[in-house]
This record gives C-alpha cells, sequence and structure tokens, in this order.
C-alpha cells in the first residue's frame, strides 16, 4: 500500500461573493512541484476564473490519463514493443450520472502511440490498451465510463 498526498491553498482577496470571489488556488504535490489551480470557467459566474489553473476535473482526465499511460508502457515494454511516443487527448464530460447528479460521466482516451522497430499488431495494440486499463489504479477507483480510442501512429 502506498499514500499519495496533495496540498490544496486558497486565500481570500477582496469581497467574499459567490458572484465574485477568486476561484484560484495552489496544487502542492511536494518536492518543489506545485501547478495553479482554478474552476473551469463553464461550472462558475462568468469573470471568477481570473487566472488560468488545472481545475479538478481537468485533474482527474489527466490522472485517467497518465495511469493509463503509464500502464501501457509498462506493458508494451515487458513485451519488447520500443514505444518512440504516446500522447492523449482526453476528454471528460461533465453531466448527470444515473443517481441525477452532476458528475464526470464518461471520459474518452485516445491515445496515439507510434512504435521503432516491430509494433504490436492492432489486436495486440487493442488488447494491450484493455490490460493496461484493467490495471490503471485510477479506473479502477472511479465510477464514471471509460472509452478507449487508441490509433498507431
Amino acid at each position: 500500500m502506498s499514500e499519495h498526498r496533495a496540498s490544496i491553498a486558497w486565500t481570500r482577496s477582496g469581497e467574499f461573493r459567490y458572484e465574485s470571489y477568486s476561484r484560484s488556488h495552489s496544487v502542492d504535490f511536494g518536492g518543489g512541484v506545485g501547478v495553479p489551480g482554478s474552476a473551469a470557467p463553464a461550472n462558475i459566474p462568468p469573470g471568477t476564473s481570473t487566472a488560468p489553473g488545472m481545475d479538478p476535473e481537468q485533474a482527474l482526465v489527466a490522472a485517467l490519463s497518465a495511469c493509463h499511460m503509464l500502464w501501457f508502457l509498462h506493458l508494451a515494454c515487458s513485451r519488447k514493443y520500443v514505444v518512440e511516443r504516446y500522447r492523449d487527448d482526453a476528454i471528460g464530460v461533465l453531466g448527470k450520472n444515473a443517481a441525477g447528479k452532476e458528475a464526470i460521466v464518461r471520459v474518452s482516451l485516445r491515445p496515439e502511440v507510434s512504435f521503432t522497430g516491430t509494433a504490436p499488431t492492432p489486436e495486440q495494440f487493442h488488447q494491450l490498451h484493455e490490460k493496461a486499463h484493467q490495471r490503471c489504479f485510477i479506473a479502477n477507483t472511479v465510477s464514471c465510463d471509460i472509452v478507449l480510442e487508441p490509433r498507431i501512429a
């Protein structure tokens, strides 16, 4: 078992009203790694997301994508495929879940992978992605639909 930590910090600047308070915050992962955070502009009043930053929904999509990629790379390497490049333009969709609550209801992972040397067949390629999906800790944690749309570059 392992623990994974993140520190989130926000400080009020100005009047604390829903229509105007800043959603800007910081996300610190420790070891000198941090990113600016904010709310998704589509989910808050116009003008309240004043600074660029990762929103929580993007963080969830990124976590799913990165976890899938890391498992894919592990599985490809163990099968002696040499991955040259991996890029995923993942998309998360916010909507109403079965309980009628707002949630990320679907995440589409759309990795494009290029290989050096012998590449897997299309069937082997899709099997690698299916196995990566089955092993991904984050995918095993969330309840939204995860759609795999991989392509060999």
